[in-house]
């Protein structure tokens, strides 16, 4: 880093002319379009970003003064502005070349080649990552994304896409600029401009050459395509049929109601006598006029529902059982549980049952646990607290007083003596180091290695 120094402690220090003020009429000029920059916040503060890139604009990185200059437009403290400089990496703390190029060495760019084309012109420029060249052309980055994964592995050179790169590709792209010779980018503006025009434009002042190129290639507009040829639309919006996506047509409301009605109208379970009838019998009519049997049949379900009062019936919904099997009876006073809910509860039961099995302690009961304001209960946390007392008070009684700090410190020295040589496990005899014929030594203990 030319200028520049790097103390031990890693602190950068700059040169200087990086603190130098402005010539008047540069700062003047600043002056005049960080006031534009900012009267496009509702708080000056805000306008910090673009002032910085209006910097680099002029001094081709964030000098010592230029950070001086954002801190008094917008009334902050020099250490505000160095810490959103220093935590973009678009802001450069030290001389840049007139060319940055970036490689995009994450993941989808680096498995489609973006590690290897970044190894290549690393080698062939003789410089590394946030380096530049001697000449002062090109300063070579890493970088996290490019945002054009579509086209991987991309390069930029001063942000201006380079998509479907190879390595020779590449090289041959850092040649050109070098040389002085016309690069043009795959999408965007026909041609590529230095680092102090293209951080005026970051800046927010249009240089016109928006319209220039292709805005956006056929990979990234494949989904759009598939999209269109297959008449998918967002909720809202017309089909080429004129119809709304997300509205109910005829056809969808119909079918459903039918079914419904269908369903509602038969009856959800037979009774028993319904149920001991043939289905070719035809009951016999009785003398007024109702079925055979009607008279010896019993109250009716209605009629039951009325003589009881209101029972669960009232808040079934239509898709339940009107009724149940006669030889399943109901008990209306307890709430039966739905299946998904019986399974939920025995899976509970299951996970607590073996939870008490593997750590050796009765499984919890909430409902055992004694109430707060049941006779003779005992706050655990009282409890706690008392013995604590306790202890502490024998403590200061004992002769010498307890240090606990000491006996923490012995104590683990011996869990530390103890972790050195762990004792057998039960059951599996000595190790193999207690065992003298083991193959580690001979008869007298020795290692025989």
């Amino acid at each position: 880093m030319s200028g520049h120094d790097m103390t031990a402690s890693g602190f950068l220090h700059v040169d200087a002319e990086s603190k130098a003020p402005y010539a008047a009429d540069v700062l003047a000029t600043l002056a005049d379009e960080a006031a534009v920059v900012i009267a496009r916040y509702p708080q000056k503060r805000s306008a910090l970003l673009p002032l910085l890139h209006l910097v680099q604009s002029v001094d081709g990185y964030v000098t010592g003064r230029g950070v001086t200059f954002c801190a008094e437009q917008l009334d902050l403290t020099e250490a505000e502005v160095s810490g959103v400089a220093t935590f973009y990496t678009q802001y450069k703390r030290h001389p840049n070349g007139e060319y940055t190029v970036g490689v995009c060495t994450n993941t989808l760019c680096a498995v489609m080649g973006g590690d290897q084309i970044f190894e290549r012109v690393s080698e062939h420029l003789g410089v590394g990552h946030d380096e530049t060249t001697e000449d002062g052309k090109v300063t070579l980055e890493r970088i996290e994304c490019n945002a054009a994964c579509d086209y991987a592995p991309v390069v930029m050179a001063n942000w201006e896409f380079f998509d479907n790169q190879t390595p020779e590709s590449t090289m041959a792209l850092v040649d050109d600029l070098r040389a002085g010779a016309t690069a043009k980018p795959t999408r965007g503006a026909d041609s590529v401009v230095s680092f102090k025009a293209m951080s005026r434009v970051l800046a927010g002042f249009n240089d016109g050459r928006g319209g220039e190129g292709v805005g956006a290639g056929p990979a990234s507009l494949l989904g759009l395509r598939i999209a269109k040829e297959r008449d998918w639309v967002a909720p809202g919006e017309r089909h080429r049929d004129g119809s709304v996506a997300g509205e109910p047509t005829s056809d969808t409301t119909e079918g459903p109601t039918e079914s419904v009605t269908e369903s509602a109208a038969e009856p959800a379970t037979q009774t028993s006598s319904q149920a001991s009838t043939p289905p070719d019998a035809a009951p016999a009519a009785a003398p007024d006029g109702a079925p055979a049997g009607a008279e010896d049949a019993g109250p009716t379900a209605a009629e039951e529902t009325g003589a009881a009062g209101p029972s669960r019936e009232a808040g079934r919904s239509d898709s339940e059982p009107a009724t149940k099997p006669v030889d399943e009876p109901i008990d209306e006073s307890v709430d039966q549980p739905s299946a998904p809910a019986a399974e939920a509860d025995e899976a509970e039961a299951a996970t607590t049952s073996r939870d008490s099995l593997i750590t050796g302690m009765p499984a919890w009961n909430p409902d055992a646990a004694p109430a707060a304001d049941a006779p003779g209960y005992a706050d655990p946390h009282e409890a706690d607290e008392a013995d604590e007392r306790t202890v502490r008070r024998a403590d200061l009684q004992a002769d010498p007083p307890v240090d606990h700090q000491e006996t923490d410190e012995a104590d683990a020295a011996t869990v530390r003596r103890s972790s050195l040589k762990p004792e057998p496990l039960p059951g599996l005899g000595a190790s193999s180091d207690d065992r003298p014929d083991s193959d580690h030594g001979g008869a007298d203990g020795k290692d025989a290695r």
